[in-house]
């Protein structure tokens, strides 16, 4: 039985002293064993999420991490860099980085492979736009980007790996996609996690469902059988969070 994940995806949201409020206020509302809660929060704001999360079960991930150690990568965070903190996840290939910061599959796979090499749980994100779901080629598009981001990635890694299914249409959009076309492509995923390792591997593998999660559609979400919980946008700056975690 694979835990169920639930990560919020802060985005360029709340500044260091309004990142500690919210973390104190929904600490007791996320509070639970049935599920792991992640916050993904701007990287000005790790240290402190880090300190004000602790005893807790929730947490810290970053939003973003570049794909070498050092260097002249101006306004870059590098993986050792989160690691002395204590950051334990991060979101890589999320459709924003990809569309407004030119992200590639190459630089997912690239940043993915050194996220294990620093011991930090990537989250992957994957995702179609309308376009490419109105013209049917939504699993081959994502197909790809699963093949790619998972290049010379160990089997043993890969059951550590999260991945995000995000429709690209249903972030910050108020649309959702059906439980139906959700669980499809959640299920295509973890086909194709089958196809590159095994069925060990592709059962193993935790994914989530993204893109306009709210308390109202979570419980049918998270019930599916492809689908291990949610990476959640701006219902995870609200209290309605804890009903998310707490779906049942």
């Amino acid at each position: 039985m694979r835990k169920k994940i639930i990560a919020g995806n802060w985005k360029m949201n709340k500044t260091p002293s309004g990142t500690v409020t919210l973390i104190n206020e929904l600490k007791p509302l996320v509070a639970t064993e049935d599920a792991d809660v992640v916050f993904c929060v701007p990287a000005i704001s790790l240290t402190l999420a880090i300190e004000a999360a602790k005893g807790s079960n929730i947490q810290i991930g970053a939003e973003n991490m570049h794909f070498e150690e050092s260097g002249a990568y101006t306004g870059e965070i590098a993986p050792n860099m989160l690691t002395d903190i204590g950051v334990k996840y991060v979101i890589i290939g999320h459709s924003e980085r990809r569309e407004y910061f030119a992200e590639t599959d190459v630089t997912v796979n690239k940043k993915v492979l050194k996220a294990f090499e620093h011991g930090i749980t990537p989250i992957i994100c994957c995702g179609e736009s309308l376009i490419q779901r109105e013209q049917g080629v939504t699993i081959d598009f994502i197909r790809q980007q699963i093949k790619i981001a998972f290049l010379s990635v160990t089997a043993d890694q890969a059951k550590k790996a999260v991945i995000a299914y995000e429709p690209i249409w249903a972030i910050g959009t108020g649309k959702v996609a059906t439980t139906e076309q959700a669980q499809e492509v959640c299920k295509a995923v973890r086909g194709c996690i089958e196809e590159i390792y095994d069925a060990a591997t592709a059962a193993a593998i935790r994914i989530q469902y993204g893109g306009s999660v709210t308390a109202g559609s979570a419980a049918e979400l998270f019930s599916q059988p492809d689908i291990d919980g949610g990476l959640v946008g701006g219902a995870s700056l609200k209290p309605d969070f804890g009903k998310i975690v707490n779906y049942k």
